[in-house]
């Protein structure tokens, strides 16, 4: 644990400093509602952040608070590098390597700019100057939230506030059930809804907020494209090209598929893997102590928790699933460890 980032990194710059946030690749709802959800404390503090994200995100992300004025940096880059150059400070969240903000990640290394990380992922990089980094905390978003109170202005928190990292911290917990979800993360919320944050309706913006393709998708994947390897206690759904582009599939539409997998009976690891147009991307997610982590670095140069990580491969779809189906043989001890 390294909580390293006292208050007097933003007021010995004052009120006018230059504050940029920004996360990483394809934010999730933990990356934007931590990344909104600072923004909305800051301007409350009497700063002027701007958020900066190195990609689109999911619609359903689009009903937080600020979220009009986030900008993408694919297709604004040239607005985006003046502004990175140019800041006094970095917010880097829920990353902990450059490299997971694409080609964005060179502009921040170059800019003069303290650069900040608040992330809970393991093993960071180290590009950062000051850093509130722990494993332990469930999400980003708990770890703003405890921020927030370290510095003493948890008074500060509102509905909007309380709304983002609300969003964040049950998304990246799944629902408060995965095994992140710790006592400190229930008081949180707590505290959150006290504040106003509406949890019956983030939870519909979240996950009751479908479109009709992604709701195709899903049934299409879990009829037609499962796999189960009772053997290994996994199942596999994999998706080519052509069926994402049958199902018009847009940034956020396979969120959560792999969670599918996960919920049969039996079933400890899960893996999502899809053809996309450059390279081939894969979630991964597992019960209890299967490390889905060491397989997403032996094999896919990923990484991320214990229970939810990521990885990708340069292979073909076919490769990368021979890949991924000897990788279960090469674990299956540990699949079955538990019993």
């Amino acid at each position: 644990m390294d909580k390293n980032l006292p208050i007097s990194v933003l007021e010995d710059l004052g009120k006018e400093a230059k504050i940029i946030i920004t996360t990483h690749h394809k934010p999730d709802a933990d990356a934007m509602g931590s990344s909104l959800g600072l923004k909305n404390f800051l301007l409350k503090l009497g700063y002027n952040p701007i958020v900066i994200t190195p990609t689109d995100y999911a619609p359903f992300l689009h009903w937080m608070k600020g979220d009009e004025d986030v900008i993408e940096y694919e297709g604004a880059e040239a607005k985006a590098d003046e502004l990175i150059l140019d800041a006094d400070v970095v917010f880097c969240l829920d990353f902990n390597d450059l490299k997971r903000i694409n080609e964005m990640g060179l502009v921040v290394e170059r800019s003069n700019a303290i650069k900040v990380m608040v992330d809970h992922h393991r093993l960071p990089v180290g590009f950062d100057d000051y850093r509130y980094w722990t494993i332990d905390t469930s999400s980003t978003a708990e770890l703003i939230y405890d921020l927030i109170h370290d510095w003493g202005k948890a008074e500060a928190i509102d509905k909007d506030i309380a709304s983002c990292l609300y969003a964040g911290i049950s998304s990246d917990t799944g629902g408060f059930k995965h095994g992140n979800t710790s006592s400190s993360t229930h008081l949180a919320v707590a505290e959150l809804i006290q504040k106003g944050a509406d949890n019956t309706d983030i939870t519909d913006k979240l996950l009751d907020n479908f479109s009709e393709n992604r709701t195709r998708l899903i049934g299409y994947s879990i009829y037609e494209k499962l796999e189960i390897f009772p053997e290994y206690r996994t199942a596999l759904i994999t998706l080519t090209r052509e069926e994402l582009e049958r199902f018009k599939v847009k940034t956020g539409d396979t969120e959560g598929l792999v969670n599918y997998g996960l919920s049969i009976e039996g079933v400890i690891f899960a893996a999502l893997i899809i053809d996309r147009t450059v390279m081939v991307k894969m979630s991964l997610r597992s019960k209890g102590d299967f490390p889905c982590n060491e397989v997403a670095a032996q094999y896919f140069g990923g990484g991320g928790h214990r229970n939810a990580s990521g990885g990708a491969s340069k292979d073909t779809l076919e490769g990368t699933i021979n890949t991924f189906k000897k990788a279960l043989v090469e674990y299956k001890d540990k699949l079955w460890a538990e019993d």
